[in-house]
């Protein structure tokens, strides 16, 4: 409980964790175990997990082409590197209940180039 409560405390300050830049050719190579569920690029939509494109900035639960958890939508999380880097460490911890069946990446340095290589499709609306 009192991982979860410094977690969302960090979340809502919008605390980073200072980390090394991660390499986006390394980040579309980790990617590949996310692209059974998730898409990314111009046609990408929602299918058994929501699209990815323009990820940071944007608030949880809000992607129109995906059935959302009750837990996501009303995470009230706006995702930055820092939150995407905590979800994509403990998906449950960040969001206890949410829908995603994935136990997490605990290797900093894959992270850090899974958001590298989700940076690239900072400008691709969907």
């Amino acid at each position: 409980m009192k991982k979860q409560i410094l977690i969302a405390v960090a979340l809502s300050w919008n605390i980073s964790i200072s980390h090394a830049a991660g390499d986006a050719v390394a980040g579309k190579i980790a990617f590949a175990k996310c692209a059974s569920c998730h898409q990314l690029g111009p046609s990408a939509r929602g299918a058994f997990g929501p699209q990815l494109n323009a990820i940071v900035g944007r608030q949880a639960g809000s992607s129109k082409d995906f059935q959302y958890s009750a837990a996501m939508k009303n995470s009230r999380i706006v995702w930055s590197e820092a939150s995407l880097r905590a979800f994509i460490k403990a998906p449950n911890d960040v969001v206890p209940g949410n829908k995603m069946r994935f136990y997490g990446v605990s290797n900093e340095k894959q992270i850090a180039d899974l958001i590298a290589y989700l940076r690239k499709f900072d400008e691709v609306k969907k």
